[in-house]
């Protein structure tokens, strides 16, 4: 399958070698060796995306302004094939290929705040730089994909038209999330407040998707499937809800889940320091939300996941997204908890000399 593929973006049969590659569960992913070169092959999941060739745009788009405005910005561009196209399709998939660049690592938990740090540092880079390319070009990936208002009201659905032993047994876990629902009319608010802007985003900011040095020093990000017009809030949500506390979404003990002061200063520093001058006040103002958007957004979809007999998510065990749901809803008490101190710590950022403790 992926021979064939390869066949046509010029690999010889019998040159190169050809192994799985990385822990995505989106796309399939393969690490290909050829005369001592590297490249990361990859097929779109298209029961995800349902138009690849839109993914093709936005990325020879950006690569344009890029090169022609930033031309020493490290961007990972797909190879073109022997038709001169960047995305082949056949009957088994949509298929890309990029070259791997070398001394790159990619983590897939963070280890120490200086990561998150540069993390942030780049996902903040790649907004800024991008401030002047104009977003309506972009096609839309994933429509709705940080639409908190439609991902309540798929909770409030799944509440009525669920498995009614599920719903009587997240009774309370419910009730938890309908509390919270202040956080769906702010994001409503945002929509329409003129001091937030429309930006180039990237919507899916893991540690897993930006590539660092050997020192631990941030080179570029990478899977840039998602980038598509957006709000800040959803690139800093997502640090936030993936950086703050060590135990992932995962853990089912609640009592690991615990927030690390030292991991939101990062994220504050590195974003900030890249994105400060490109974010107005009300934005600024907002960078702790950003936090309570993202996390009480996916409690809402993993809640409403189980309630609705796990058809989007799948599960590994009966209560699989129930208890990916009441993780997440720690997490967000425990950020609620600390709002007033990360704000104020926003705020010295903001007002005092940038100097960084990261050592930068």
């Amino acid at each position: 399958m992926i021979d064939a593929i390869l066949k046509q973006f010029g690999f010889s049969e019998n040159t190169f070698s050809v192994k799985p590659f990385g822990s995505g569960l989106i796309n399939n992913t393969w690490l290909i060796e050829r005369e001592g070169k590297k490249y990361i092959a990859q097929r779109i999941n298209q029961q995800v995306f349902k138009t690849p060739a839109d993914i093709d745009e936005n990325i020879r788009l950006i690569a344009a302004y890029l090169k022609q405005y930033y031309p020493a910005y490290i961007f990972t561009v797909p190879l073109s094939s022997l038709d001169n196209e960047t995305l082949v399709q056949n009957e088994s998939g949509a298929y890309r290929i990029f070259e791997f660049i070398d001394g790159s690592i990619t983590y897939n938990t963070l280890q120490k705040p200086k990561q998150a740090y540069e993390a942030a540092k780049q996902f903040g880079r790649f907004t800024k730089l991008l401030s002047g390319f104009n977003t309506e070009r972009l096609k839309i990936t994933l429509p709705d994909f940080h639409n908190l208002s439609l991902r309540y009201r798929q909770f409030e659905t799944a509440i009525n038209e669920g498995d009614k032993e599920r719903i009587a047994f997240a009774s309370k876990l419910i009730e938890i999330l309908k509390g919270h629902a202040g956080i769906v009319a702010t994001f409503e608010e945002i929509q329409h407040n003129g001091g937030f802007k429309k930006r180039v985003t990237h919507h899916d900011t893991k540690i897993s998707n930006v590539l660092f040095d050997e020192n631990d020093n941030g080179i570029c990000v990478i899977d840039l499937d998602t980038v598509m017009p957006g709000y800040f809030i959803s690139d800093v949500g997502d640090m936030m809800r993936t950086y703050l506390a060590a135990s992932g979404e995962e853990e089912t003990d609640l009592s690991k889940i615990e927030i690390r002061d030292e991991y939101f200063e990062a994220i504050v520093e590195g974003y900030l320091g890249e994105m400060q001058e490109e974010l107005s006040s009300v934005e600024i103002n907002s960078f702790v939300y950003a936090g309570k958007f993202m996390i009480y957004m996916q409690a809402l979809r993993f809640l409403a996941d189980y309630l609705n007999g796990d058809i989007y998510y799948g599960a590994k065990y009966p209560l699989h997204n129930f208890s990916r749901a009441a993780n997440q809803v720690v997490l967000l008490k425990q950020l609620i908890n600390k709002e007033q101190l990360f704000n104020e710590k926003v705020q010295e950022f903001v007002n005092s000399p940038h100097l960084s403790d990261f050592g930068y």
